[in-house]
């Protein structure tokens, strides 16, 4: 097949264009080329903007393209309104926080979608925690109304593995590979959460192309309970590490005014429960927990100093850990 991919040099679009080509596909990369420009020299590239800038997509076509970069539904319009006449297929990536709310629930497809507030432009350029789900929510119809069966809507969960630029899952086997005494939150420490290595989205996905495959899918894993008891004793088997997991309470945490998910990663008060069954039946399989946290300790020991990002900091989980023994002394 030839694709278009709108992005592919950051992540998820890097990860789609390794699958893709792996399967034999001939793609081309459209972006601004302002983020690693040098990768991929044997597939096309074409320059421009998507606000604006699309002018080297005109004129020409492809059986498929995959949107893993669109955040704006007036951008995301922009492109799909230019393309649709040009190619059979259209994937959009987006994300399970579509939905208003994502712990205790057993979400599924049919679900309803969070809305922006009456306050907020749906045509704005800023990306805020509340306006990002309702704008996600708010592309996948753009692509549905203007592609009507032939557009594919993903929801991935938090997407983890090599090459992940925020941190959000890395912290965990980076941390517990350190030693010591590392915080976890969960007590006790059977709390579901859910994620997906980033190689087993974007192959899928490359499959779900090719099959031309219609509707919305969850995308997040794994295809059994995922407990943070889980998290990090595969952890702790991927690093051979010899850390000890202190157990935080979550109202402690919450007591010491610890942010979920902004400062201790992946950690939302609450389970994680969304159903993936449709994604699954339709030939979703997910590698282990344990070689995920592997390939992300080899890939971190690549990375400059420069570009870690961990947003909880040792001190603070020092500190925490010390008053939480106080408290259980």
């Amino acid at each position: 097949m030839k694709i278009l991919i709108l992005g592919g040099t950051v992540f998820v679009g890097k990860h789609l264009v390794e699958s893709a080509l792996a399967r034999g596909h001939e793609i081309t990369l459209f972006n601004r080329g302002k983020h690693n420009g040098d990768l991929f020299p044997q597939v096309e590239k074409l320059r421009g903007d998507r606000d604006g800038g699309l002018d080297a997509l005109r004129g020409r076509r492809w059986d498929a393209v995959i949107d893993p970069s669109g955040y704006v539904p007036r951008l995301v319009g922009d492109s799909v309104r230019l393309l649709k006449d040009h190619v059979d297929h259209y994937t959009f990536i987006s994300s399970i926080s579509v939905y208003p709310e994502i712990a205790d629930m057993n979400l599924n497809e049919a679900d309803p979608v969070a809305t922006l507030p009456e306050d907020v432009d749906p045509k704005t350029e800023e990306i805020t925690g509340g306006s990002y789900g309702p704008l996600k929510a708010l592309c996948e119809a753009v692509v549905e109304a203007e592609m009507p069966g032939r557009a594919l809507n993903i929801r991935p969960g938090l997407i983890v593995g090599p090459d992940d630029p925020t941190d959000r899952f890395t912290y965990y086997p980076v941390r517990i590979a350190a030693g010591g005494d590392v915080l976890m939150p969960g007590d006790p420490p059977g709390r579901l959460t859910q994620i997906i290595d980033v190689r087993d989205l974007a192959e899928w996905t490359i499959r779900m192309v090719e099959g031309k495959a219609t509707g919305i899918y969850n995308a997040t894993g794994p295809d059994y309970p995922l407990t943070w008891q889980g998290v990090a004793e595969a952890c702790l088997r991927a690093s051979g590490s010899n850390a000890n997991i202190v157990w935080v309470s979550e109202s402690f945490l919450e007591e010491k005014e610890v942010a979920p998910w902004s400062e201790l990663p992946l950690w939302l008060p609450g389970d994680m429960l969304v159903n993936v069954q449709k994604a699954i039946n339709a030939g979703l399989t997910f590698r282990s927990l344990e070689e995920t946290a592997r390939a992300i300790l080899a890939w971190h020991q690549s990375r400059p100093a420069d570009s870690i990002r961990f947003s909880f900091k040792k001190e603070r989980e020092a500190d925490i850990l010390r008053d939480w023994r106080q408290k259980n002394s």
